[in-house]
C-alpha cells in the first residue's frame, strides 16, 4: 500500500468505528494534505457527520471528528476533551526559539506527529497542542528545547495564548487571480516555482490542499504554503491602465 492508502484506510476505519459502533471517533492531528484524505473519505460516510477540528479557529493541524448522524451532540459537545495543550516556559535569559527547535525536541522524544497539533510559538515559550494521551509523558520527559532548559505545565484549552499576529500588506496587479499567480505575489517566488509547490500539495487554500495552479483564489481566502507561511487575499477589483487586476495580499510575518 501507499502511504496514502495507509492514512486513508486509517481514516476510513475512524468513521467505521463511529458507524458501527455509535459512538463519537477522531483521527489524530492531520497536516493539510491528509485533511484533503479525510475530507475525501468523509464524502462517502454513510450515517456520519464529520467535522474538522484544531483547537481554535485558524489552526493549520486538525483532526476529523466523526459524530454518528442522529447522535443528539452538538459539535461543541464532540468535541470536548479532544485536545490538550503543554506549556512551555523558557527562562528569562534565553533566546526565543523557533518552530522547528520545539518540534525537533518532540520528534526526538519519539513522538509521533500525529499526537501533536499546532506549535503557538510567543518570544517566552510556547503553547503545543497535544492529544491528551502524552500530557503526563511530556511533563516528566521534556526538560529542554535546544539549548534551554525549559519548565512545563498542562493548561486548558481555555487559556490557549495565541500569538500577536504580524503581517505586511503587499500590493500587485495580477493578469487573473489563478493560485499560482497569488502565491507567486504573496510569497515572492516564481510563477514556475509557485505553480510546482502547488503540484506537489505544499499549498492549501481555506485549510484544503489544492493541486491546480489555475485554480480559481476568491477575496477573503486563506492561503498557507509549507515552509513560508500564510497569507490572505485581502482585496481584488479595479484594473490598471494595462487590464491587469489590482490585488492586495496580507501577509503573515
Amino acid at each position: 500500500m501507499t502511504k496514502d492508502e495507509v492514512i486513508t484506510a486509517r481514516i476510513e476505519d475512524r468513521i467505521s468505528q463511529c458507524r458501527d459502533g455509535y459512538y463519537v471517533t477522531s483521527t489524530g492531528f492531520l497536516d493539510t494534505h491528509e485533511q484533503a484524505l479525510a475530507i475525501a473519505a468523509s464524502r462517502q460516510a454513510a450515517g456520519v457527520r464529520t467535522i474538522m477540528y484544531g483547537g481554535y479557529e485558524e489552526a493549520e493541524r486538525r483532526m476529523l471528528v466523526c459524530i454518528p448522524r442522529d447522535l443528539p451532540v452538538s459539535d461543541e459537545e464532540a468535541v470536548e476533551g479532544l485536545i490538550s495543550v503543554l506549556r512551555v516556559k523558557l527562562p528569562a535569559i534565553s533566546r526565543e526559539l523557533s518552530h522547528r527547535d520545539y518540534l525537533g525536541s518532540l520528534l526526538g522524544l519519539g513522538i509521533e506527529r500525529r499526537l501533536t497539533g499546532d506549535i503557538l510559538v510567543r518570544p517566552d515559550g510556547a503553547d503545543v497542542l497535544i492529544v491528551p494521551g502524552i500530557g503526563e509523558f511530556l511533563m516528566s520527559e521534556l526538560h529542554r528545547i535546544g539549548p534551554a532548559e525549559v519548565k512545563t505545565e498542562m493548561i486548558s484549552l481555555d487559556g490557549l495564548a495565541l500569538p500577536e499576529a504580524r503581517f505586511e500588506y503587499i500590493r500587485d496587479s495580477l493578469s487573473s487571480v489563478r493560485l499560482d499567480s497569488v502565491v507567486s505575489s504573496a510569497f515572492r517566488l516564481s510563477r514556475g516555482k509557485a505553480a510546482e509547490a502547488i503540484r506537489r500539495g505544499l499549498v492549501s487554500v481555506d485549510h484544503a490542499e489544492c493541486i491546480k495552479p489555475d485554480a480559481a483564489v476568491q477575496e477573503g481566502s486563506s492561503i498557507v504554503l509549507k515552509g513560508k507561511g500564510k497569507a490572505v487575499l485581502e482585496e481584488t477589483g479595479g484594473e490598471s491602465r494595462k487590464g491587469r487586476i489590482r490585488i492586495v495580499i496580507k501577509r503573515f510575518i
